[in-house]
């Protein structure tokens, strides 16, 4: 067997040991007079050529081959080399040998210990086989000897010969396994045969291309031909060295951070044990002590054995231990211990809210048939009114009433149903839903939860929070409330709910369904000066630095600032225009160090301007065609003006004043209702088809719609058709009929106490509304006198003077 040792251009999986000998004189003289016989023996090579001047050493392994190596060394050492078509060949035919070879010297000859030869052989001169004359004992073959054309020294040659030798040093450069001494051997070699054999003995090259080279006999062609396979080498030896270089780096980067993790956990260790073990040991243990579902109970022992399989740098690690923290956080089964005292908690919703008898007495019904019961699951209450009146902070004394925590949900602009639901724990910053957030934030599963706000909740493409809410606001469902995050069922039966609104039309009315609806009206002037006197005014005296002065605020001025400085159903703006008094007394004081003991109807006129509203109004307004209405609005009861005036014309019909479908419908009703009635009314039929009417309501920018304007837009069609004025401080509300009947409308207490804001002393209503009447506390509508109606003609009998 024979085997090339060497190769100066292998790729970097061989294994180099040493360089190929050169020979001491490229030009060896001894060679031009060298006696090559006709007949040589032959040594066939396993993957390697020789090339004329190259010295290589060769192990020696088949039988044949030691013979004819030991036979040509006793004789001339003279040997043709030849390379095999096959490498895998282990007894080469005549066939499986190549035509062209080298004659080879053999310059030296040792034995091996194993019984294997190893010869250095140099290459003389290149041959063809003409013919095979045995092959026993070993090849014989008859030869001949090609000579060699020294190209003529010109400019083109010279290029090629630098060429061959930038590649090849590119070449050794890049390559991580070749030493550099290499390229000082190329740059040393002056012969350009003999260089152009080392290099292509040395070329990382398939053998037949290698053969290829030895059997072209011009040198300025072979020289082109191994410039193309070198440069060919070069791209090779540029990609595999990116390739092992990016890897390089990877694996280096990979190594330090494996060993910064060591080091760190050396540090851990020596600091008293890793952090993060800790925290796991410590969940683990407040696992143990938590009190908690039996399915709950089993997701957390599966996640916490699953964390401490799981390094702390992978991506995971972070969602599980979130998760297992909120499982921690939550608390399942830890309820507070409700206040069941009816006295303490009468006295805690009196002394916090005044009036709102109707919601105190749920509250302590509520809290009677727990006391008695010891279960109950809890109502899903709705307080709807106008703002400022004091519905979310009513949420807060119920809870201090029954001795319970107290959290509070905005639900006002909310779209995103995961806000409810929680979001799925593999997305990036996934967290639970706001129900959840605020469980765990007041550590009580039976907490006073308000919902504010439950009717501006929006819903687009992201979902619709309302339906989420269903299954949280259902006493049937929430006992198995499904957080996305969570991924279990939580217990929110115990959860006393209690939601806001302005507006019921606003909300869904699966949802509206679901609820308890209370009502709660704005106040009249009476019940906001008892507010302003045991809240508004103490809290603003504090708020402003006067706390410890002795200022009182008589209930004359209260009154005063209520009826011509504010116009709500709440107190918000009350409570602002006490603060400008207080900011005014609290520069006074500063100033002088002193004030005035009580503050005075003079004085109030210069800290808070000339008065906003007055009740004068009425009277500059009563002519003919002008009728008073009452409104309800999301804020609460207003009165509004109904004005009509006719001019020549064809009996058109004008409305004006930013003006819905149903309150067009209604004057064009009442309309139709006078004219079939003209006569019944003392009224000329003529002047319905020779007049033009024109109906506007007063703040155009504003819009109305409904239909309590009805017996309004009546009368003051009658008061413009008949010439009579409408009674001075009288307002009207109710639907009409062509029949001329006169049905109920809503908000009724809202409308009365905006009367009685407004200074007016009388009020027709339909028969059927009086049922409202009386639900209002007879002290909050004294001086009001009520005209209780069934038809038209009674409205046009008692409006028009």
């Amino acid at each position: 067997m024979l085997m090339k040792r060497d190769n100066f251009l292998l790729s970097p999986e061989d294994d180099t040991d040493f360089l190929p000998i050169l020979p001491i004189h490229e030009n060896d003289e001894q060679d031009k007079f060298l006696e090559i016989a006709d007949i040589l023996p032959l040594l066939p090579l396993r993957n390697t050529v020789l090339f004329p001047g190259v010295v290589l050493p060769i192990t020696v392994g088949r039988d044949k081959s030691i013979k004819a190596v030991n036979d040509a060394y006793k004789a001339d050492k003279l040997i043709g080399v030849l390379a095999q078509k096959d490498a895998n060949v282990e007894e080469p035919e005549v066939p499986d040998l190549c035509k062209y070879g080298t004659v080879a010297k053999i310059v030296k000859l040792i034995k091996m210990p194993d019984g294997g030869t190893t010869i250095i052989i140099q290459g003389k001169k290149r041959f063809l086989v003409e013919s095979v004359v045995t092959d026993d004992p070993y090849f014989k073959a008859k030869v001949k000897v090609l000579s060699e054309d020294e190209p003529s020294a010109d400019e083109d040659f010279a290029a090629h010969i630098s060429t061959i030798k930038d590649l090849a040093s590119q070449i050794i450069q890049i390559s991580p396994n070749l030493p550099t001494e290499a390229t000082i051997i190329l740059k040393n070699i002056e012969n350009p045969g003999f260089l152009i054999n080392f290099v292509s003995s040395n070329l990382n090259s398939e053998i037949s291309e290698k053969q290829e080279l030895l059997e072209i006999d011009d040198t300025r062609i072979r020289a082109g031909r191994l410039i193309e396979l070198l440069q060919r080498e070069l791209q090779f030896a540029e990609l595999k060295n990116k390739v092992a270089n990016k890897t390089r780096t990877e694996l280096d980067k990979q190594q330090k951070e494996y060993f910064l993790q060591q080091q760190l956990k050396s540090i851990k260790e020596e600091l008293g044990g890793d952090t993060n073990e800790r925290e796991v040991a410590e969940m683990k243990k407040k696992g143990e002590l938590k009190k908690w579902p039996e399915a709950a109970k089993t997701l957390f022992k599966s996640n916490i054995e699953k964390l401490e399989r799981m390094h702390p740098s992978t991506p995971d690690y972070s969602v599980v231990y979130n998760h297992l923290d909120l499982m921690l956080d939550l608390p399942w089964q830890d309820y507070t211990i409700d206040n069941y005292d009816l006295k303490h908690a009468r006295k805690v919703l009196d002394v916090e809210h005044y009036g709102m008898k109707k919601i105190k007495e749920r509250i302590l019904e509520y809290l009677a048939v727990l006391k008695l019961k010891g279960d109950m699951k809890s109502p899903i209450l709705c307080f709807v009114g106008p703002p400022g009146i004091g519905k979310t902070s009513l949420g807060r004394s119920i809870g201090h009433a029954v001795g319970r925590k107290y959290v509070r949900v905005s639900l006002g602009g909310l779209h995103d149903e995961s806000e409810i639901r929680g979001h799925r724990k593999t997305y990036i910053g996934a967290m639970p839903g706001r129900i959840l957030q605020n469980i765990r934030k007041c550590k009580s599963s039976n907490p006073v939860m308000i919902l504010d706000e439950i009717d501006k909740i929006g819903n687009d493409f992201r979902g619709d929070p309302s339906s989420a809410l269903l299954e949280v606001l259902d006493p049937e469902q929430n006992h198995t409330f499904y957080d996305n995050y969570l991924e279990l069922e939580y217990d929110l039966s115990k959860v006393l709910f209690i939601a806001t609104a302005n507006n019921l039309q606003n909300i869904q009315p699966a949802l509206r369904d679901r609820l308890e609806i209370i009502d709660l009206s704005g106040y009249a002037i009476e019940e906001k000066v008892e507010i302003a006197k045991r809240h508004l005014v103490p809290k603003q005296k504090e708020a402003h630095g006067l706390a410890q002065v002795n200022l009182k605020v008589s209930d004359k001025v209260l009154e005063r600032v209520i009826e011509s400085y504010t116009r709500e159903s709440g107190v918000r703006e009350l409570d602002r225009q006490l603060a400008s008094i207080m900011r005014y007394e609290a520069k006074e004081y500063a100033t002088k160090g002193k004030i005035r003991m009580s503050l005075g109807l003079p004085e109030l006129e210069k800290i808070l301007g000339t008065p906003r509203y007055t009740n004068e109004i009425y009277k500059t307004v009563n002519m003919p065609g002008v009728a008073v209405g009452l409104a309800w609005t999301y804020v609460g009861g207003d009165i509004l003006f109904i004005e009509t005036i006719l001019a020549e014309g064809k009996g058109e019909l004008k409305l004006t004043g930013n003006l819905g479908n149903v309150m067009k419908e209604s004057a064009t009703t009442a309309l139709s209702f006078l004219q079939a009635n003209a006569k019944k009314f003392d009224l000329d039929p003529e002047m319905f088809l020779k007049r033009n009417i024109h109906i506007h309501v007063p703040e155009g920018a504003t819009p109305k719609d409904g239909p309590s304007a009805g017996v309004t837009m009546l009368s003051s069609l009658a008061s413009a058709f008949s010439g009579r004025k409408v009674k001075p401080y009288l307002a009207m509300t109710g639907e009409i009929t062509l029949r001329g009947q006169v049905l109920p409308v809503g908000g009724i207490k809202e409308k009365i106490l905006a009367a009685k804001r407004a200074g007016i002393r009388e009020i027709i209503l339909c028969w059927q509304n009086e049922k409202d009447i009386n639900e209002i506390d007879s002290s909050f509508i004294k001086g009001v006198d009520f005209h209780f109606v069934k038809t038209m003609q009674q409205v046009l009998d008692i409006a028009l003077v």
